[in-house]
């Protein structure tokens, strides 16, 4: 995919972040399911690119191995899903100020990545491209055989996991549409 060479500059930055928890390609899927939200729903290219790229960069300050202690089927310290968030306005905010990025903008970006986990209710149309683009890795192709393995789930566990909350976990029609397609072909493909 290609970006804009300040997102660009921005992702390599933020890189060495994303190096754990499958966060490089759980962003990428972020960043192709973010643009389809945009150009169906609306939201500011300069907020919601950055904020896709940066919103998972605080999970490397949470140890490795109580990841799935923060998230997931059997979370018990969601406390570390806040701390990822916190950290990770820390380590943004110093990604945008090297690139240089419109200060008013960066307020509006870490605001989003501050909560995008935890804060139940979007602040913007923004927050809610970003919050549906996180959310609807779980269903696509990739994600979902991610999140089985790293769950321990059986195939039709996960297929549960996803419906569970489906449609109800989206802000947007356009990500309920997405998702309900992705779920038709995640249910449609043979379990491995």
């Amino acid at each position: 995919m290609k970006i804009k060479p300040v997102y660009q500059k921005i992702y390599q930055l933020a890189a060495p972040h994303l190096c754990i928890r499958h966060n490089d390609v759980h962003t990428e899927i972020c960043l192709r399911f973010g643009y389809r939200l945009m150009k169906a729903e609306g939201g500011n290219e300069r907020i919601v690119i950055p904020a896709i790229i940066l919103h998972d960069v605080g999970w490397e300050k949470v140890p490795e191995e109580l990841h799935l202690k923060a998230f997931g089927p059997e979370a018990t310290m969601p406390e570390l899903t806040r701390m990822h968030e916190v950290e990770g306005v820390k380590i943004a905010k110093d990604i945008l100020e090297k690139v240089n990025y419109d200060a008013e903008e960066m307020i509006q970006i870490l605001e989003i990545i501050d909560g995008h986990d935890t804060r139940k209710q979007a602040i913007s149309l923004n927050d809610q491209v970003v919050k549906d683009a996180d959310k609807l890795w779980r269903f696509s192709r990739k994600g979902f055989y991610i999140d089985i393995k790293r769950f321990g789930e059986s195939y039709a566990q996960g297929l549960s996991r996803i419906r569970k909350n489906f449609p109800t976990c989206f802000f947007t029609n356009t990500a309920r549409k997405l998702a309900g397609k992705e779920l038709q072909k995640r249910e449609r493909e043979p379990a491995r």
